[in-house]
Formats: structure tokens, sequence, C-alpha cells
């Protein structure tokens, strides 16, 4: 029976979930399915250029896991652009948090 999985801090939500293609019907498109976790851990590395250990830490998961995060992520959004899918954000095991100032200088 495999480990349970711990659950990843998130520090913020998008407004937006769905992401497709301008012009394809819905009824045409297959979806990809980004976690927040993933969508989280992109942020942090790709968008804000925190290095994977910190990201690591302020998630509450090891450096490895995040990277098999980001590569997973990263694979579901290439496909995504390359191949013309769509991509929907749901699901994942996480807690929204707030991020105070003492965890921004915590890093």
């Amino acid at each position: 029976m495999p480990r349970p999985r711990i659950c990843r801090r998130i520090f913020f939500q998008p407004d937006a979930l769905f992401f497709k293609p301008a012009g394809v019907p819905m009824r045409h498109l297959v979806e990809n399915i980004l976690t927040f976790d993933e969508l989280e851990a992109i942020r942090l590395v790709d968008l804000e250029g925190i290095e994977q250990s910190k990201a690591g830490k302020q998630m509450r998961i090891s450096q490895p896991t995040l990277s098999r995060l980001l590569t997973s992520a990263r694979k579901k959004i290439a496909d995504a652009l390359v191949n013309g899918k769509a991509i929907k954000i749901e699901g994942g095991n996480f807690k929204v948090v707030q991020q105070s100032r003492r965890s921004n200088k915590e890093g």
C-alpha cells in the first residue's frame, strides 16, 4: 500500500480555472488536468524565481517532491500548448494558507 500524500501548502488560487485554444469548440478538445499543487510549484519556481529547495520548504514538501511536481506540470502544459489541448486546474492534496510577513522572510 502506498504511503499517504502529505498535504501541500499553497498560497494562491487562480481566478481562471480553465484554459483552451481559441476557436476550438469544447467538444473537440482533450483536457489536461493540472492540480493546484502543480500550479503552485510552477508559480513559485518559474514565475517568482524561487529556488526549488526554498519553494519546497514553503509548500512543506521535499525538494525532490517539488521537482516531481514541476516535471509533471511542465509536461502537461507543454502537451496542451503543442497539441492544442485544454488545461483544467483542479484537485490535488493541498491547503490554502495566507502568507505572513514571517514566512516571506523564511523563504
